[in-house]
């Protein structure tokens, strides 16, 4: 299964936290669509990842420079595609 990986770099922390509710109520809209397969923070406060589960590359970039806190500059994108060996 092909997932795309979205690794979200946090290099302002003041407005991530003002972004953080708009960011999560973002993300649960495509949770509830069930484009997002996981997301979470990372254990060392530097940012998060955000999974998603769409047709293509296209759809997961359009979906992850969207999210709030990448569009206002509180978070860094890294996107990635990957291979789950879970099907």
């Amino acid at each position: 299964m092909i997932l795309y990986a979205a690794i979200l770099e946090t290099i302002d922390p003041a407005k991530d936290a003002e972004l953080l509710t708009v960011h999560k109520a973002y993300l649960q809209k495509y949770i509830d669509d069930g484009k997002i397969y996981a997301k979470g923070p990372f254990t060392d406060h530097s940012g998060g990842l955000v999974i998603y589960k769409v047709a293509s590359f296209d759809e997961a970039k359009t979906l992850a420079e969207n999210d709030p806190a990448v569009l206002h500059k509180s978070r860094k994108l890294t996107l990635r595609e990957w291979r789950s060996n879970i099907e």
